[in-house]
């Protein structure tokens, strides 16, 4: 249980563990119902594919795609969850969902591997 101090609201994003699960939900909304979660030492971990792997640490979502270190901030979910979606989606692969809506991607970074 992530402490807070009195008086303070309680900001999910803030909890790695509770970011990540917040992601999974979005993923599963989105036809990714296979995912695996693993939580410790200040971070956690959400197995979406066995290609994709997501950590969540530091207020920031990062997997690795096509070489390239993706993060988006973990207090945008759902943000994440489209672009893992558009990911799959524009590489053609049979097992991936088809994008049902374009959300904003801004706060999304792409750094070099």
């Amino acid at each position: 249980m992530l402490a807070v101090r009195s008086g303070m609201a309680y900001l999910p994003w803030r909890d790695p563990c509770e970011a990540t699960r917040l992601l999974r939900y979005a993923l599963h909304r989105k036809g990714f119902t296979h995912t695996y979660q693993s939580n410790g030492n200040g971070m956690s971990v959400l197995s979406v594919s066995a290609e994709l792997t997501v950590w969540c640490k530091n207020g920031s979502f990062v997997w690795n795609e096509d070489g390239l270190v993706a993060t988006h901030p973990s207090d945008d979910p759902a943000g994440a969850a489209s672009l893992i979606q558009r990911h799959y989606r524009n590489q053609g692969r049979s097992s991936a969902p088809v994008a049902t809506s374009d959300e904003d991607e801004e706060g999304s970074s792409w750094l070099p591997h």
